[in-house]
């Protein structure tokens, strides 16, 4: 995607944001998709086999630097399983990394490039 308003949120946040907007419920009762494969699984058990709710406090905790015994109890997860979810985010994080380089260009557009600090 070229623009990303709310790619900072958590997902537990959108669903939020998405009820305060008002939008309609089927849209937003509506499961979402693994995008990767046809198989018929919800994105919890496709990426992390955690609920939402958990998977972002467990993305909180990593981001914010939280060893896995001190995040373990406010999940309801044991340290060893933390430890299994923070290596799954960083594995995750590696292989999609490409994902949120900058495009490359194959040669210089004056109009663009003039623009660009």
């Amino acid at each position: 995607a070229d623009i990303k308003p709310i790619a900072h949120l958590y997902k537990s946040q959108v669903y939020q944001l998405a009820e305060y907007l008002e939008l309609p419920t089927e849209i937003r009762s509506r499961p979402p998709t693994t995008d990767t494969y046809a198989l018929p699984q919800s994105q919890e058990e496709f990426y992390f086999s955690l609920p939402y709710h958990q998977m972002d406090l467990c993305l909180y905790a990593f981001n914010h630097g939280y060893r896995p015994e001190e995040a373990a109890p406010a999940l309801n997860l044991s340290a060893e399983q933390v430890t299994r979810v923070y290596r799954d985010i960083e594995s995750k994080r590696r292989a999609t990394r490409y994902l949120h380089l900058a495009p490359l260009l194959i040669e210089a557009v004056p109009e663009v490039s003039a623009s660009l600090p």
